[in-house]
């Protein structure tokens, strides 16, 4: 395929869509009861099990879908990524973000250098740091240990760490390790989430970790100075030195903000910012709450889905399976959406962090050469834990838009709990709803079910459910640090298939570039309007309108003073 084409050209794409229309003439309920066609749907890795039986797919399907991924060069484009080849083309980048999990021995190339070690001397300046701080050998600047860290961040800086941290609490070894600790994460520019952020917490025992690549995020910066402002207004500017570190790459600005260079992790331009939770950029802050112990086999489960992903033929390969799935979904079923349903609480911030993985990525409009395309990319992710949404949009799934589903289930919950008397135990009832839903998706009930069921006349339209549905299920043998680590690593791999078979960049973002830009106007106009009373010019009557209204409004908010934030 010459690099300009589109693999809408090719013939395995226009097959799969002369076949749309014998898998439109099915239903589920069929496919479902070809046992050997279910039992070739099911895919098994080192404690994960994939069902994606209850797929709109047939064998011929997916055979169709492995021509697809054989025209797309999806195998050579997977070795590039390996690689260390530059396949970031309109950045010109690497894309190794499977470097930052890779074992000590491992050797993984960019630009003919082995990245490894410097990513192990990272990781082992972090371990050396966080036992310090943990252990209380750091201390602040009144002597007293540092017990609660603020991390700030905004996008890829933020939602993954938060994911991996908020599934880690419930999990009885890491939070035996976090006793006595706090994290938490300020990413929102918003001085509410400030606000909510320092409440409860003192300067004298609070490290906060500044997280940005080139030390210039608007967001993460403004929140910074603010942070910086709070220790230094109750502990004095030197204090700063002892309260703040930064993951950045951008030591000069690191220490001109008054951070010591020293207290500075890097991280490197082959790794895109949603990418980065394996980094510093998640790794810092996960280990001055739980220790580099528990952080490390986070790393070791991420790894192990890198060699399956690298390795694993096809038919067997969850990554592959998945994105070809989901191209099979968006490009050809036509359905533009997928939730993301985790049947476990620990779970709750992950389809948040999936969300901007799958769409920062995948939310393309043209090809890696540049080539306008004529098929939909992408898709919308949203989710919440089961069995929460189930009382919230499944009314929806079940009988308004078709939406596919992953259900991710785990075997053993990281909580157990055993009532005297009930029918099941806590984690059943759980597991019986993460075992129902799919079914109920796909087999939906018919009139005649409700008919014998002596359903009224009148209700039967309303009670019926067409069915035929498509869901995926995984499900973890636990929930512990390496499985989260293997979780999350599926989803990043699975994202990059669809992109690959798309032939778009899935590890660049200039669509987030233009509100930033415009925002710069914005603000010039704010400051001119409250320090010199400029009227609000050079604006369409839409937004000059609205401004005005907002200068007029808040006029008693002082432009530039410093002021202490109220205590929530």
């Amino acid at each position: 395929m010459a690099s300009s084409a589109l693999i809408s050209d090719t013939q395995p794409w226009k097959d799969l869509k002369a076949h749309v229309d014998d898998i439109k003439k099915t239903h589920l309920r069929d496919l479902l009861s070809d046992t050997d066609r279910c039992k070739s749907m099911m895919a098994e890795f080192d404690g994960i099990v994939l069902d994606y039986s209850r797929q709109q797919a047939t064998v011929d399907t997916v055979n169709k879908l492995y021509n697809l991924a054989e025209a797309a060069h999806l195998k050579e484009k997977i070795h590039r990524m390996f690689n260390g080849e530059r396949i970031n083309s309109t950045e010109n980048r690497s894309v190794l973000h499977v470097a930052l999990r890779a074992a000590r021995n491992a050797v993984i190339n960019s630009d003919g250098k082995n990245v490894v070690p410097d990513v192990w001397n990272v990781l082992d300046k972090i371990k050396e740091f966080s036992e310090r701080v943990r252990s209380g050998s750091w201390v602040g600047a009144t002597g007293k240990p540092l017990t609660n860290v603020i991390a700030i961040g905004i996008g890829g800086s933020f939602l993954g760490p938060l994911f991996v941290h908020t599934a880690l609490q419930t999990d009885p070894e890491a939070s035996k390790c976090a006793v006595g600790r706090q994290l938490r994460f300020l990413a929102n520019v918003d001085p509410i989430d400030v606000a909510r952020n320092i409440a409860g917490l003192s300067p004298e025992t609070t490290l906060v970790v500044v997280v940005s690549k080139t030390f210039t995020t608007a967001e993460t910066m403004l929140n910074a100075r603010t942070l910086r402002a709070w220790i230094s207004k109750e502990l004095g500017p030197s204090a700063v030195a002892k309260h703040m570190v930064a993951v950045s790459t951008n030591l000069t600005l690191v220490e001109k903000f008054g951070i010591d260079p020293i207290n500075a992790f890097a991280f490197w331009d082959w790794v895109g910012g949603r990418y980065s939770v394996c980094s510093a950029v998640g790794v810092l802050p996960l280990s001055l709450q739980y220790g580099f112990s528990i952080v490390e086999k986070f790393l070791k489960g991420a790894s192990s889905i890198d060699q399956h992903f690298s390795s694993a033929s096809f038919e067997k390969n969850i990554p592959v399976l998945l994105g070809l799935l989901s191209v099979w979904n968006v490009s050809f079923l036509g359905y533009p959406a997928r939730a993301i349903l985790p049947y476990s609480q620990a779970l709750e911030k992950f389809a948040p962090h999936i969300q901007q993985v799958s769409m920062e990525s995948n939310g393309k409009g043209v090809s890696i050469d540049g080539v306008p395309l004529p098929f939909a990319t992408g898709e919308i992710d949203f989710g919440e834990p089961g069995t929460n949404g189930q009382h919230s949009f499944y009314q929806l799934i079940h009988q308004g838009r078709v939406i596919p589903c992953d259900f991710i289930g785990v075997v053993k919950s990281q909580q157990p709990v055993y009532l005297e008397g009930e029918v099941v135990n806590n984690h059943d009832e759980l597991m019986s709803n993460f075992f129902a839903q799919p079914d109920a998706l796909a087999y939906g009930k018919t009139a005649e079910q409700l008919q014998k069921e002596n359903v009224s006349q009148h209700l039967i339209p309303h009670k019926t459910f067409s069915g035929n549905r498509p869901s995926l299920s995984i499900l973890l043998s636990s929930l512990d640090a390496y499985k989260i680590g293997q979780l999350l690593a599926i989803y990043e791999h699975r994202v990059a298939v669809q992109g690959f078979i798309w032939g778009i960049n899935s590890f660049d973002q200039w669509g987030v570039e233009l509100g930033k830009s415009l925002a710069t106007q914005v603000r010039k106009q704010l400051n001119a309007s409250r320090t010199k009373g400029e009227p609000v010019e050079g604006f369409n009557f839409s937004t000059t309108t609205m401004l005005t209204r907002y200068l007029e409004e808040s006029s008693d908010v002082p432009a530039n003073a410093q002021t202490l934030l109220p205590k929530i």
